[in-house]
């Protein structure tokens, strides 16, 4: 049974989530977050959706084992609940967020699949706050590379379809690998974003080798695709071990190649980066190298609910703990995505 002061600190915990999820109902906050007394917009370029039952089983139990009590007493209700448009859109509510971008993914034996299909018609029936980037499958490239790029081509023609999902890691692919280049020259055709998984990830079965993984395996895309824009996600933090290792190879392609941007997602969640220090050190080290109008905002959410109104307090702590101005905060989170994608900033 415990003591008296753990069960009172149990039921603490638990009025302290019901708490949190009920405001959710409760209306939403004002959008946008107040910085040095001004408030600003944010974007949130890093969103999943989808169905709990096209999660691998195995990748099912990981999740469960990782969620925060009491989720994690029935995770697949805790899943279904952010992972439905109409939570997701809760969830932004909940952290002030305008707009967030939903990824489609496929990558059946790591992390499941969220269909092109799915995603576009999540976006369309919530045009005024979501965007969405389509993906493609690349397990039977060798006889279906050609109807999978016209899958995707049909993907993004579709309307708030803005963007390319990838994760070598997850998809099982090179990132070097020039087999694959005819989705780089897809993207640069029709002038959309492709953002890449970078860095380890503690999935099962994920390919965690340097070649699907290291940030510095791209660059031979980056520069052969110069009219491509190449977002590294992560910042090639690794997962695992939990500790930077790609982060000096993302600002430095950052640095030398324009078409190189950053997105600083999941590294400074609680449970990868308890302290904040991860998190400011990279936004450090992208501020001393001059290029905070390449980084964008991601949180990799929803995750459970809460989290992305938490991501966002904790990476608005680590650029104050950076020295960021409120104009390389606002670029940060809204201007960089609104230049990059040619999409008007939100208004408050």
């Amino acid at each position: 049974m415990g003591s008296p002061d753990q069960a009172a600190g149990r039921l603490s915990l638990w009025v302290a989530v019901a708490l949190s999820i009920a405001c959710l109902s409760c209306g939403p906050e004002p959008l946008g977050v107040v910085v040095e007394g001004e408030r600003i917009p944010v974007i949130d370029m890093h969103l999943h959706t989808g169905d709990w039952d096209k999660i691998p089983s195995q990748t099912q139990a990981f999740i469960a084992g990782n969620l925060p009590f009491p989720f994690n007493l029935n995770p697949e209700a805790a899943g279904e609940q952010v992972l439905d448009p109409e939570g997701l859109v809760e969830e932004l509510d909940g952290a002030g967020i305008s707009h967030g971008v939903i990824y489609s993914v496929y990558a059946p034996i790591t992390v499941g699949i969220a269909p092109n299909e799915e995603t576009i018609a999540k976006v369309a029936a919530h045009s005024e706050r979501l965007w969405g980037f389509a993906s493609l499958r690349v397990d039977r490239w060798g006889s279906e590379q050609d109807m999978e790029l016209d899958k995707l081509r049909e993907a993004l023609e579709a309307p708030g379809m803005i963007g390319v999902k990838l994760a070598h890691a997850h998809m099982h692919f090179r990132m070097d690998d020039p087999l694959y280049y005819g989705i780089y020259e897809l993207a640069a055709e029709l002038d959309k974003p492709v953002y890449l998984h970078t860095g380890t990830s503690p999935f099962p079965g994920t390919s965690q080798a340097q070649p699907y993984t290291d940030p510095r395996y791209l660059e031979q895309a980056i520069e052969a695709f110069p009219d491509t824009i190449f977002i590294l996600g992560h910042l090639g933090f690794d997962f695992i071990g939990l500790e930077h290792a790609g982060l000096d190879d993302c600002v430095r392609l950052a640095e030398t190649y324009e078409n190189v941007y950053l997105e600083a997602s999941a590294l400074g969640s609680d449970s990868s980066d308890p302290e904040g220090d991860k998190l400011a050190a990279a936004h450090r080290a992208i501020r001393e190298a001059g290029v905070v109008d390449r980084l964008i905002y991601g949180s990799d959410g929803p995750q459970r609910p809460g989290f992305v109104a938490e991501y966002l307090e904790r990476t608005l702590v680590a650029m104050d703990a950076a020295g960021y101005t409120l104009d390389e905060q606002r670029a940060v989170l809204a201007g960089n995505f609104a230049r990059v994608f040619d999409l008007p900033e939100p208004e408050l």
